[in-house]
């Protein structure tokens, strides 16, 4: 950025903004230890001191919901968020506020409260689009996918993603078994289960508005090269599309986010 605007300054004199919430964006980095995320955070870089700092203090999704209920969960998180909630000295935990939720004894029991009667409820998509199942783990997720998805009749279709490499000389190196092992999380997995009535969820922006990261489909129709959904929430909701773009799904059967289930982070968002 220096060479390009031919300035001196950090970034090149240009105004960079940068968006997020701290209590949410800390640095993952596996088989670190807690030294090493501090280290990777961003108030430790040398430039923090750069950056001016602007807070946004109106929680848009609730005013706009004005559900009392939703407003009060949001308090109950800050609360959390912002360490108001004692901790035990013993154990160094906290307990959950009153009213702030149900706990259930096994996964089963989860997703009987979460869908109810999912294999006669799966086709009402306003039914579909109010809920869903968060997950700190992929593991969790998939085996909540997997199960969610046993209970809906029909047949399950397997779409797998290219494991080749594009360079012959390079197939050595990156043998197929690996290809397929590889589990990136917020991609796909190498193979894609789903169902007639599955809830997918768009990674891509492919035509926005109507097509964006985040968008909920319902799958319609499993073709070879081509997946027919119907969209289930928001403005173009009920319009169903065709896409072959399937790097672009992930399903979300699991909390993920990503359709039956998605990433906790989601549930700060």
């Amino acid at each position: 950025m220096k060479d390009l605007r031919g300035n001196s300054r950090q970034f090149g004199g240009a105004m960079i903004l940068l968006s997020g919430d701290f209590r949410q964006a800390i640095p993952v980095i596996p088989k670190s230890t807690a030294a090493d995320e501090i280290n990777a955070y961003l108030k430790s870089s040398f430039l923090w001191r750069h950056v001016k700092k602007l807070k946004l203090t109106t929680n848009m999704r609730v005013a706009l919901q004005n559900d009392p209920s939703t407003a009060e969960f949001s308090r109950q998180l800050l609360a959390i968020d912002n360490g108001h909630i004692p901790i035990d000295v013993l154990t160094g935990l906290i307990s959950f506020p009153e009213n702030f939720c149900e706990f259930t004894s096994s996964k089963e029991e989860l997703i009987t409260k979460v869908f109810p009667s999912i294999e006669v409820n799966y086709n009402n998509l306003d039914w579909m689009s109010e809920r869903a199942i968060l997950a700190a783990r992929n593991k969790d997720v998939d085996i909540l996918k997997f199960t969610i998805q046993s209970k809906i009749a029909g047949e399950l279709r397997s779409y797998k993603s290219v494991d080749s490499t594009t360079d012959e000389n390079e197939a050595v190196n990156y043998p197929t078994e690996f290809l397929n092992s590889l589990d990136v999380p917020g991609t796909p997995s190498h193979n894609l289960q789903v169902k007639v009535g599955s809830i997918i969820i768009m990674l891509w922006n492919l035509n926005p508005p109507k097509l964006c990261n985040g968008t909920r489909l319902s799958v319609k129709k499993l073709m070879n090269n081509l997946i027919q959904s119907s969209i289930i929430k928001g403005n173009f909701k009920g319009e169903e599309v065709l896409s072959h773009e399937f790097r672009s799904f992930q399903q979300i059967f699991h909390f993920s986010l990503s359709g039956f289930s998605f990433p906790l982070d989601w549930l700060l968002r």
